[in-house]
């Protein structure tokens, strides 16, 4: 997951705030919950906590409405576009070879940890 995916799922914003960005209540943004079209996190005081992904989930939600679409179309919709992504990365995930996974973890490890190739104690042996 890129810097930019991992800091758009964080879950900081509470729902005041996703009122005011979304132009939706309380109440609208609750039902999207119960109805699993959004899935916000909880705080440890069990409050909901949404993340950028989540605000773009809802404001789809609120296009598809508007375009006259029902509850149900747009669980639809957002189901069949999961199974996609789903497909999409298991067929992914079956086209590299266990070496190439683990070479391409390797590399995602180092680049986190700040590390270069010559410093890859991977690559020199002991």
């Amino acid at each position: 997951m890129s810097e930019k995916e991992l800091r758009r799922s964080l879950s900081v914003l509470p729902i005041g705030t996703v009122m005011k960005l979304t132009d939706l209540t309380a109440r609208q943004i609750r039902y999207y919950e119960e109805q699993g079209l959004v899935s916000p996190e909880r705080n440890e005081g069990n409050r909901r906590m949404y993340s950028l992904n989540d605000i773009d989930r809802i404001l789809e939600v609120k296009d598809f409405l508007s375009e006259g679409l029902n509850i149900a179309d747009i669980q639809a919709v957002l189901a069949k576009r999961e199974a996609k992504r789903k497909q999409e990365q298991a067929t992914l995930a079956k086209s590299i070879s266990d070496d190439e996974a683990r070479r391409l973890l390797q590399d995602e490890f180092l680049h986190l940890g700040g590390l270069s190739d010559n410093d890859n104690p991977f690559n020199n042996p002991i």
